[in-house]
């Protein structure tokens, strides 16, 4: 099982099952139907039994399974259960044999009783929007994509920079430091997006605001004049999709900026005001600007099912929600899931919400809420500590960032799988960095090491997004210092071979479906090595991913298709790296 010794091990021997659609034969539409379920447990493999161990109204019970269908490599197990409610836990036991006693859950085979909080998850929940999942996001920071022509004089609390210029970094003013680029110089460069491959634009918080991140709105009503205001955000809807592209905006929930007109409209139940507190009301860690928001008040619900409406109905396709795992709760106060599901409910159907969240998120996953997540904890972070390089400075991300080999970021990634509906990990966004992060460039340190990272991206279970200039291979330490300016006129600095690299990556994913739904099942992991499938019932993608040289990764394929990177012969893999293949399995 994956959790075992930390040397390469192949993990086809180990019997498999996820939520994806291979597995998960037949799902109820809703509460007192029968869900269908099935495990590979590859042939030779001695086994008495398979049962399945479901949580129905707060009670265990374990269900017989039956054979299914055998193969020249497995027998497929098949059990069914009764469903009464949204959420449904539960797990395999594999009995005799080989196995003697062992649970089969979203770690791998455990050979004790686990709690369940690891357990498969099947939701009644059908999740987002099918056209997310064929996806690939591309984030803009307006302030820094591209100067449109818009013709705004800087206000009092800015301080105006050339775009040539690199960000202060670090600094009392850098909030507040004013590049000017706007909405018609996104509307300008679509060309770009559309061939690097990317399909969604997420554009962060576009509201008037006191800094140019603009996480502290004045205002939920409408764009920022400096952005070209109200007219530039349509006309740039407009031409998205008229080009296909789709469009999500950027909402802070948790508080509003000590300007917005809410706030200054004097004391209101909308916030925590409290003269026995520093500031007299409650901010947002403390930062007095930030004024946390009230989720316990009746008017302020409204206001904000009225702001998240309007701009769907102004033609956004969807919302990314600014930490998202504050939002609703303060002390004894939790109303995260009353909030995430007062979004959802002014949603139609053709249209996403994902949550901002830098660690455990799973239980925010519940399936009545938010699509997905920002997945830093259970993809960025792991990916981080595998392939940052020897020089790679001290990272900030909230907390300590540790080095691990292959094997130790597999798990960390298949943790954070566990225990979460299928449908919110392939909603999730997979990331390398943000607007809040170093770029992956600086800590990968190298091209060659970049393109692992995105080969991973491109290829795990989830929706990548990508922060426009990654793709050219712009720098930063930390996440002011990543926010430079795009080098439009300079070309001369821009990576070509990073940039063809993104470009083919990107085309590989949108064009497999085994990558847009598909099941992961690792093949062999190693130091130095993660070789994994993703699979449906009609497609299968053998992926490798190299930081280093390694002992070459040996697996019963023959004929083997090359998608991306180098050939494969008899079946033996590549050895070198760092590198990143995939591989079309065919018969």
């Amino acid at each position: 099982m994956l959790v075992a010794a930390p040397s390469l091990a192949t993990l086809f021997a180990e019997p498999h099952h996820d939520g994806s659609d291979l597995y998960v034969m037949e799902r109820p539409d809703g509460p007192r139907g029968t869900a269908v379920v099935r495990v590979r447990v590859p042939r030779g493999t001695a086994v008495e039994g398979v049962a399945l161990r479901r949580v129905k109204d707060g009670e265990a019970r374990v269900l017989p399974a039956t054979i299914d269908a055998e193969t020249e490599t497995d027998t497929w197990w098949r059990a069914s259960f009764d469903v009464s409610g949204p959420l449904t836990r539960y797990r395999w036991l594999l009995t005799g044999g080989d196995f003697g006693y062992a649970w089969l859950n979203g770690m791998g085979l455990v050979p004790y009783d686990p709690p369940d909080s690891d357990d498969f998850v099947l939701s009644l929940d059908p999740g987002g929007p099918d056209w997310h999942l064929r996806s690939v996001v591309y984030e803009i920071y307006p302030d820094r994509f591209a100067r449109g022509g818009v013709a705004a004089e800087p206000p009092e609390w800015a301080v105006p920079r050339e775009w040539d210029e690199l960000p202060t970094g670090r600094g009392r003013l850098s909030s507040r430091e004013w590049f000017g680029g706007d909405l018609p110089g996104i509307e300008q460069h679509l060309d770009h997006v559309q061939s690097l491959g990317a399909n969604v634009l997420y554009l962060t918080p576009f509201f008037p605001a006191g800094s140019t991140h603009r996480y502290d709105a004045t205002s939920f009503d409408r764009v920022d004049p400096l952005l070209g205001g109200d007219e530039a955000l349509a006309s740039l809807i407009r031409a998205a999709h008229g080009r296909g592209l789709r469009i999500l905006g950027d909402l802070t929930l948790n508080h509003t900026g000590v300007g917005h007109e809410w706030f200054t409209a004097g004391r209101s139940d909308l916030y925590y005001f409290d003269d026995g507190l520093p500031h007299g009301y409650e901010a947002w860690l403390g930062i007095p600007s930030l004024p946390k928001l009230n989720w316990a008040s009746p008017e302020l619900r409204r206001r904000m099912r009225a702001v998240v409406r309007r701009w769907l109905d102004a033609g956004l396709d969807g919302w990314r929600i600014d930490v998202a795992n504050m939002v609703g709760r303060l002390g004894p106060v939790d109303l995260a899931a009353e909030a995430a599901r007062l979004v959802r409910a002014e949603l139609a159907d053709d249209q996403v919400v994902v949550a901002e969240h830098f660690h455990d998120f799973r239980d925010d996953l519940d399936g009545t809420g938010w699509h997905g997540v920002m997945n830093y904890a259970g993809f960025l972070k792991p990916v981080w500590s595998w392939l940052r390089s020897d020089g790679a400075p001290d990272l900030e991300l909230h907390v300590p960032l540790s080095r691990l080999d292959g094997l130790l970021a597999a798990t960390t990634m298949r943790a954070f799988r566990a225990g979460v509906p299928w449908q919110g990990t392939l909603h999730s966004w997979v990331l390398l960095d943000s607007h809040d992060t170093a770029r992956f460039r600086t800590v990968a340190g190298s091209r060659e090491r970049q393109l692992v990272g995105v080969g991973l991206q491109m290829t795990t279970p989830g929706v990548p997004m990508v922060y426009a200039g990654d793709e050219l291979g712009l720098e930063g330490r930390w996440g002011e210092d990543g926010r430079r300016p795009m080098p439009w006129s300079h070309s001369e600095d821009w990576d070509p071979g990073l940039l063809e690299g993104y470009r083919a990556l990107i085309a590989l994913r949108r064009a497999s479906p085994a990558l847009a739904r598909g099941g992961i099942r690792y093949a062999s992991v190693g130091a130095d090595v993660l070789c994994y499938l993703r699979e449906t019932e009609d497609e299968r993608l053998l992926c490798l991913a190299a930081r280093a040289r390694h002992e070459p990764v040996r697996v019963p394929f023959r004929s083997l298709e090359t998608l991306h990177g180098e050939d494969a012969e008899d079946g033996v893999l590549p050895a070198d790296g760092p590198a990143f293949h995939v591989w079309r399995i065919h018969g």
